[in-house]
């Protein structure tokens, strides 16, 4: 993610809505975010689709990592065996 520069990367909501075609061109090209504000205070933010996708997969790895991390604080995991066997079962029962 890009950081985001107050002079270009901060527009009202009007200024937004009268060149949407430019800044939906300019987010996909410059992979910039684009911070709109509505009566003065950030309303929304707009981002390109590949920038969406990055945030969207490294927050389900982040809490991916987190139950992980939990399971393993609460004892529950499994030994290797218990493993290959659960992995059998869900297999098995896959192609039924």
């Amino acid at each position: 993610m890009k950081d985001i520069s107050v002079a270009s990367d901060i527009i009202p909501v009007g200024q937004f809505k009268s060149s949407l075609a430019k800044y939906l061109k300019e987010i996909q090209i410059n992979q910039n975010s684009l911070i709109i504000t509505q009566n003065g205070k950030p309303a929304g933010v707009l981002i390109s689709p590949k920038e969406f996708d990055e945030l969207r997969e490294t927050k389900l790895f982040i809490e991916s990592i987190s139950r992980g991390l939990a399971n393993s604080e609460n004892d529950e995991v499994l030994t290797t065996s218990q493993l290959k066997s659960e992995i059998k079962k869900r297999r098995t029962a896959k192609s039924l």
